[in-house]
């Protein structure tokens, strides 16, 4: 078994109209045993950017306090709260850094740049960059949300429409797969704020 999939997640970026979105499963396991329901892999940076780690459990949390850290001085320094597009940058570089001993999560970026318009990323576990118009996904049950968002995902989708694409999107996933599930969370972040609703998933 892969060590990004020790823990299990899934992990869901999407975009819609002045809007973006970004969806997590909550389960915590070692392998197929389940050990918590409330973990939590999508962090807040600011009001308009969330970032979702899929990985390894004790790396995502690492990873969280870092980039925390990294966005205080930052903003210390410029005065300025950081964009979505520095802030993938950012991660990138700190992936690239510790590529000879490397964090073992999958990043899913998702926010609003300057002009309101959605910003998608991911990276692989050393920082290789690839960004999309449409849906980012990570996690071990990857093939099943790429599906299910190619099936699902239509343009311009206002925020209501978002949420329930999302929510089917990830829970029709995750039922498929042993190691992720155990209900979610989604996150709409708008011009004007951050709606987030919890779903109830399966709990088998």
């Amino acid at each position: 078994m892969s060590i990004l999939a020790y823990n299990g997640a899934a992990i869901i970026g999407m975009s819609g109209k002045d809007c973006v979105g970004i969806a997590s499963d909550n389960r915590l396991g070692i392998q197929y045993e389940t050990v918590a329901m409330d973990f939590k892999k999508v962090f807040k940076m600011n009001d308009r950017l969330f970032v979702g780690l899929a990985g390894l459990a004790t790396d995502v949390q690492t990873l969280d306090q870092l980039l925390r850290f990294r966005m205080n001085l930052y903003e210390l320094r410029e005065e300025r709260t950081m964009s979505p597009q520095v802030f993938t940058n950012l991660l990138s570089n700190m992936l690239y850094e510790k590529r000879f001993g490397p964090y073992f999560c999958e990043p899913v970026i998702a926010g609003l740049d300057e002009k309101g318009q959605p910003h998608l990323s991911t990276m692989d576990l050393i920082g290789a960059i690839s960004s999309a118009k449409d849906f980012v996904v990570a996690g071990t049950c990857e093939g099943n949300l790429y599906g299910m968002c190619e099936t699902l995902y239509k343009p311009d989708m206002d925020q209501e429409t978002l949420f329930e694409t999302l929510a089917q999107a990830l829970l029709a996933s995750v039922d498929r797969d042993a190691l992720s599930g155990w209900g979610g969370v989604v996150h709409i972040i708008t011009k004007d704020g951050v709606i987030s609703r919890e779903l109830k998933g399966r709990q088998d």
